[in-house]
């Protein structure tokens, strides 16, 4: 019985866990994408269109139900938008499915404007007016390992 008690406390320590690490707002710390750190994602993001506004990276289980889905991005980390590659840290819980959504806010209002902001996924699916720019979760996701993984993804602007 004792034992039964400390397993059901043990996985509800880890869900607790897990679940704190889900919608946390970071900063760009490159730190966390060294050699010997991770588990974390380093994003090149290619094509930014102009220094201008912010660029907004989020993390995502990559499970249909979670993908894109508002509220259930893991960890979101902000930036000042500079023209040409930029590079972002994303850490991520562990190893494992994730995908990667990359938006270009141009004006830094918040809100997406269809007609002027940037955006881009993990990689790189197509996108276009009939998913309204959502690619499944299966074109996004992609296995990060235990320690730095690092993707790619260029913006595509209208």
């Amino acid at each position: 019985m004792k034992k039964c008690v400390a397993l059901v406390v043990m996985v509800g320590l880890v869900l607790v866990s897990g679940a704190a690490a889900a919608n946390q707002e970071l900063n760009n710390d490159m730190s966390r994408c060294t050699s010997g750190n991770g588990p974390a994602v380093l994003v090149q993001i290619r094509g930014v269109k102009e220094s201008k506004g912010k660029i907004r990276v989020q993390s995502y289980p990559a499970i249909p139900s979670a993908w894109l889905a508002k509220g259930r991005w893991l960890h979101r980390v902000e930036s000042p938008a500079n023209e040409g590659s930029m590079n972002i840290c994303i850490p991520i819980p562990s190893e494992g499915k994730y995908g990667i959504a990359v938006r270009h806010d141009r004006n830094g209002n918040g809100k997406t404007d269809i007609s002027q902001d940037g955006g881009g996924f993990s990689n790189n699916p197509s996108i276009s007016i009939l998913n309204l720019g959502r690619p499944s979760v299966h074109k996004v996701a992609f296995q990060a390992g235990p320690g730095v993984t690092r993707i790619t993804v260029n913006l595509k602007y209208m």
